[in-house]
Parts: structure tokens; sequence; C-alpha cells
């Protein structure tokens, strides 16, 4: 019996998991997949490019619901999304890390008995400011199959009372990391068009409403930012939120170079020749430890602790970074492959 499996995304760091995992279901003789994609991130370099360069068959879906207020984008997304799942009736829904389009997507699965399935569940940053933070408590407490990328993400789950359908499974933008790596190398320019020498540039992202949202806050991040550049060139893909912000302050540092949003494969060429990360992104910060790149987290707290304990990561308020070791929880690049058969051996049992 084959089973129709709903995945929904929405955002640049799902299309990066979603990739892995769909590459294992096309696999599966038991799982059919039917990718849907909500139109959170509906900028060509922050949605189109990855689903070309990642070999995503394209969505079978694209709802166009983005912008406005969370409330209001997460409410359109949860009409739609109803709508497409009485008509396609799936087995199960996979939702991936923290967004609106992951709230809307399990909110959906859930009110029509749909289990949901959780890629990335378990993770905490105890920041309730946080629209993220308050999306990840949400899914995992109304999530069937929650499938974690860390020791820690289980305890956080287990400390909520949530252990039942509970797996470590690693983290899938491992796999994806892996799979691109060497492409990028031979196949990205970026580095040569911006006039860069490797490991003597750093790359910085910014777009997390905690930082953007509040003018005082984001300009004393400028000012680290700033500060940093003068040390080291630093190249800073901007986030069209932030735009209009950050074009005119970066233009009276020469030592900030601004672009456009950039497709996977260059990004990955950029932080394989980066010397330092600076950025608001959870995603990222592995990103940088799996290219072995230290990383400066411009927030109060990550969730992704483990990349601090080991020393290849810090938060921008620390002083400097722990002693360096290697994290072996994120798995050995089969993450996707254990996803998959967690979902099958789930479907199976239910029925």
């Amino acid at each position: 019996m084959t089973h129709r499996i709903i995945t929904i995304v929405g955002a640049r760091p799902q299309f990066i998991k979603a990739a892995a995992v769909s590459r294992a279901l096309k696999a599966s003789s038991a799982l059919e997949e039917l990718l849907v994609h909500t139109g959170q991130h509906f900028d060509e370099n922050m949605s189109d490019v990855f689903f070309s360069e990642l070999g995503i068959t394209p969505p079978a879906l694209n709802l166009g619901v983005s912008g406005g207020t969370h409330g209001a984008m997460t409410a359109r997304m949860l009409e739609s999304l109803e709508a497409v799942l009485l008509e396609q009736k799936p087995a199960a829904v996979i939702v991936y890390g923290d967004t609106n389009s992951t709230l809307a997507g399990a909110l959906a699965a859930a009110k029509l008995h749909i289990p949901a399935i959780h890629v990335e569940a378990g993770l905490r940053s105890f920041n309730r400011a946080m629209p993220e933070e308050v999306n990840r408590v949400i899914v995992d407490h109304i999530s069937s199959v929650l499938l974690c990328p860390t020791a820690l993400s289980v305890a956080n789950l287990k400390r909520e009372n949530i252990e039942k359908g509970v797996s470590w499974v690693g983290d899938v933008m491992y796999d994806t990391t892996l799979h691109v790596s060497n492409t990028a190398r031979q196949v990205s320019r970026i580095v040569e068009q911006l006039g860069l020498k490797d490991k003597h540039f750093g790359i910085c992202t910014l777009h997390r409403a905690e930082n953007t949202n509040h003018p005082a806050r984001l300009a004393r991040i400028l000012d680290y930012i700033a500060e940093q550049s003068r040390v080291l060139p630093l190249v800073l893909p901007v986030h069209p939120r932030v735009r209009e912000t950050v074009k005119p302050w970066a233009a009276k540092l020469p030592g900030v170079t601004v672009i456009d949003p950039v497709g996977y494969i260059d990004m990955h060429r950029l932080l394989a020749g980066a010397s330092l990360v600076l950025t608001d992104s959870g995603g990222l910060q592995k990103e940088a430890y799996f290219h072995r790149v230290p990383c400066i987290t411009l927030r109060d707290e990550t969730e992704w602790t483990e990349t601090i304990e080991a020393g290849w990561n810090r938060l921008w308020t620390a002083a400097d970074f722990k002693p360096r070791s290697e994290i072996s929880e994120y798995g050995d690049g089969n993450s996707a492959q254990k996803i998959v058969e967690r979902i099958e051996s789930y479907l199976d049992s239910a029925g």
C-alpha cells in the first residue's frame, strides 16, 4: 500500500531540509509525496532558485500566501491548507522547523485528525518573544511524530511530557550540505565575482524580527557589524525586509559589501571560503559548523547550544569562544533516510 504524504514548505530553511527528505521519499515504495509551497518566501532568490539548485521537484501547489502580520499570514495559510488537505486526504503531513508555514500546516492537519510529522522537533530558545519559539512549542504539542536533530531536543520534549512518537534522527541540513558542497566548489563563481580571496572575508546575515523590528536594537547590531568589518571584510546578502534600512548604512562602510540574497550553491561556496560568519539565522549557525567556520550569533540565545559548547559558535554578547570540539549528534549524513523509515513505521503501525 502506498501512503500519500503532503509536505508543506514556505521558507528557505524548509526548502533545504525538504530537499534531503524528498530524495529519500522518492526511493520509498511505500510513500508518495505531494509538495505544497505556502508562498511565504516569494522572492526568486529566496524560493525558486532553491528548487532548481537542490533538484527538488517543483511544488505541485503554490498557495501564494505572503506578507501581512504573523496572525493574518498564518490565518490565510491555514484556510488554504485546510482546503488542500480536505481534497487530497493524505495519510500524514510533514512540516519543517518553526515558521508560520510550519504552524499553519500542523494546525490544519491536527484539526482534520491527520497526523502531523514535525522535522526538527524539540528545539527551544526559551524566548517566547520570538514568534519562532511560539510556533515550535505549539507544533510539537500537536504533532504525532517528532523527529529531533539533537539529544537535547529529545530532552526538551521529555520535560514537556512529550515522549510518544519522539525519535532522534540527526540533522537533515547536514545531509544537504554533504550533497552540494563539491558542486558549490566546482560551479559557483561568486567569490571571484565579488573580488574576494578565500579565508580573507566573512559572511553576515540579518533577518529575525526580534532584531529588525526594533530600531534601537537594530542600530546596536549594525554598530557591532560595522566594528567587525573594520577587521575583516564582510559580505552581507540582504533580506528583502531590511533592504531599505541596511543599504544606506552599508554605503558608509568600505568593509561591508551588500548583495542580493544568494542561492544555495553560492551560499555554500561563500561558507567554504569564509573565515567568519555573523548571523541571526538558526540554519546558518549549523551550516557554518558543517564547513568548520567560526560563527557569531547576533541574538541573546540560541536553540543550537551544542555549537556553543563545542566552541564553533558564540553569542555576540559573549567575550570569546569555548575550546573547540567536534559535534557528533548531527549524524552521519543519513538523517533523511532515518526520517523516511520512522514515517513508514508509524503509518504501518497506525494501520
